[in-house]
């Protein structure tokens, strides 16, 4: 197995984390307000890793992250990643979330069908989104439930999160309909 190494790095979002070997980026960590919880989330999953000095296309990846929180336009999908150990499918579902621009959203649905998979498979979508070990460069913020429902975020902040990042890509998601409707008085 390649060794891990990583960084913690400040953006206009908080605070990020980066992982990588000698393959690609194995692990990214949204922002969280300190340092010190971006580190720790990052090492839950990564124990192994250690602090490193980035190469150059990882120092690249860095300030394309903190422009994209800046709100620039970024496309991440040059990056190159090491999703070694990640199911099959998974990996299918990472490709198609990958093609998935800046500022457009598709819903899990959507991803099963572009995959040749029946609707069931849309849970499946779902799972592997939840599991996104490089969340943003996987762009899995821009994965929507059915009707273009914000659905779950692993990520901090969870859906309040998903929705921030959205915004920060021009997306309006429209405000849930009211449960009963009103009789116009």
């Amino acid at each position: 197995m390649a060794a891990h190494q990583y960084l913690i790095f400040e953006t206009a979002g908080g605070f990020c984390g980066i992982a990588w070997n000698n393959v690609g980026i194995t692990r990214f960590q949204l922002p969280t307000k300190s340092a010190g919880s971006t580190e720790r989330l990052l090492l839950r999953r990564l124990a192994e890793a250690e602090r490193g000095t980035p190469p150059a296309e990882i120092r690249e990846a860095v300030e394309a992250v903190k422009r994209y929180f800046a709100g620039e336009a970024v496309d991440f999908s040059w990056l190159r990643l090491d999703l070694e150990g990640q199911d099959d499918f998974f990996r299918q579902i990472y490709a198609a979330a990958r093609r998935i621009g800046w500022g457009h959203t598709t819903t899990y649905g959507a991803i099963a069908k572009e995959l040749g998979a029946g609707p069931e498979a849309a849970r499946d979508v779902g799972q592997a989104m939840a599991k996104n070990p490089v969340a943003l460069i996987i762009p899995c913020h821009r994965v929507l439930a059915a009707g273009g429902k914000i659905g779950g975020f692993s990520a901090p902040g969870g859906s309040t999160s998903k929705a921030r990042m959205l915004e920060l890509e021009g997306v309006r998601l429209a405000p849930p309909e009211p449960a009963q409707q009103s009789l116009g008085f």
